[in-house]
């Protein structure tokens, strides 16, 4: 088994439970040890996504979406024991979902926005 970054693993226990902020820190301690990891990066821009839409930023969520699309969509399969098919199809429904024409709404307001799927992260 390989061994990761011990933040990878804390990684997948904050991202199921909702806590993107928290993942988002875990994963940027790793990527900013290594830059050139942009397995990482992408599934940091994924994370961020999600946070800016709970946030009404839905102009900053789409383009980290489309953003961790691109850096994930190289590494699939599978890699670092994280079956990615799953998560590019996840980005994709996300893409699908999240309004093309609305930038921003108020944080009071983001409940209107629609509801986006959950994805459960998982070690292989």
């Amino acid at each position: 088994m390989e061994i990761y970054p011990q933040e990878y693993y804390e990684f997948f226990v904050v991202y199921n439970d909702g806590d993107y902020y928290t993942g988002h820190d875990l994963l940027e301690a790793i990527w900013l040890t290594d830059r050139s990891n942009l397995f990482i990066k992408g599934l940091l821009q994924m994370t961020v996504a999600l946070y800016h839409y709970e946030y009404g930023n839905v102009k900053g969520a789409r383009e980290m979406l489309k953003a961790a699309k691109y850096y994930l969509t190289p590494y699939k399969p599978q890699y670092w024991n994280l079956d990615l098919l799953p998560v590019l199809s996840f980005i994709d429904q996300c893409q699908n979902l999240i309004p093309v024409y609305t930038d921003k709404v108020p944080f009071a307001e983001s409940h209107v926005l629609p509801l986006l799927p959950k994805l459960y992260l998982n070690l292989e």
